[in-house]
């Protein structure tokens, strides 16, 4: 394996823009573990999911930053220290040195660790100079839920870089329940996840009610209150939640996982705008 075949990789993107270099890159290094993961049978377990899903499995226009997966079933055993191992291994195959870092604690059900590198910007060479204020290292976090909501469906998906190889994720309708979950009871908001619902909408994807009420039972300001999540109920709560929001700091959000053509869409991001993608998506799913 060598260096070139990244930079070949990352040719392949055109980025405009040190920064769409940058997140270009990292989303190499995505799948590059993601390789590693598959090479450790990962996947006989756990399932893809989030933004980065929904970016390298669905062809989503914007970058993400994060590897989110999900257990099939909760087991409060999981450690990451096995495949982390893995994961240091595929990226000496590239000449790469990270750092794996596992941050789990006992008391959470989300297990999380973090690849970190900071020698990029000497080993890589790229097509758009690099300042001293540009980001001198890549991070990138996994997250693994090990009690997850009951309820989602999986898929096998293929991805053909850095070479063929093949994932398990949650399947399209159980992604957007996960995605209508993290609008509703995420603690912040983030434009991102209201890119990703624009996209939802667009391709005419319903919910897993039965993933979403279990998600809402299981955390948020819904937690066991015994709610059925239906179109109704759903339609009324992201209404609720549209117009409480700060569209100026949202669009601030996202728009550094945007490529430039992608930015110019954020013009029409207001309260009207997606009470009335919330108002199609009511529509889409009347039988």
């Amino acid at each position: 394996m060598s260096i070139k075949i990244i930079e070949e990789r990352l040719k392949e993107y055109t980025p405009d823009s040190s920064l769409a270099e940058l997140n270009a890159l990292k989303e190499i290094i995505q799948e590059i573990a993601l390789c590693a993961l598959d090479r450790a049978y990962f996947f006989n377990k756990a399932a893809f999911q989030g933004g980065s899903c929904l970016r390298i499995i669905h062809g989503l226009r914007r970058f993400s930053e994060d590897l989110d997966f999900i257990l099939f079933e909760p087991d409060d055993t999981f450690v990451w220290e096995p495949f982390l191992k893995s994961l240091q291994l595929e990226f000496k195959l590239y000449s790469l040195e990270f750092d794996v870092i596992d941050r789990s604690r006992v008391d959470k059900a989300v297990k999380m660790a973090f690849l970190k590198d900071r020698s990029f910007g000497k080993v890589f060479v790229f097509t758009h100079p690099r300042g001293s204020s540009d980001k001198q290292t890549i991070k990138i976090k996994l997250e693994i839920d090990t009690n997850p909501p009951a309820g989602s469906e999986f898929e096998k998906n293929f991805i053909n870089f850095p070479y063929a190889f093949s994932i398990v994720s949650q399947d399209l309708p159980s992604l957007f329940a996960s995605k209508c979950h993290a609008l509703l009871c995420r603690p912040f908001t983030k434009g991102r996840d209201w890119f990703d619902f624009i996209w939802y909408v667009s391709k005419k994807i319903v919910p897993n009610y039965i993933h979403l009420t279990q998600a809402i039972d299981q955390e948020g300001p819904w937690k066991k209150q015994n709610i059925t999540v239906t179109n109704s109920w759903l339609t009324e709560a992201l209404t609720e939640k549209i117009e409480k929001i700060d569209w100026i700091d949202v669009k601030r959000d996202v728009e550094h996982f945007l490529q430039k053509q992608e930015r110019e869409s954020l013009k029409v991001w207001d309260a009207d705008f997606f009470l009335a993608m919330v108002k199609k998506l009511s529509k889409e799913q009347r039988f």
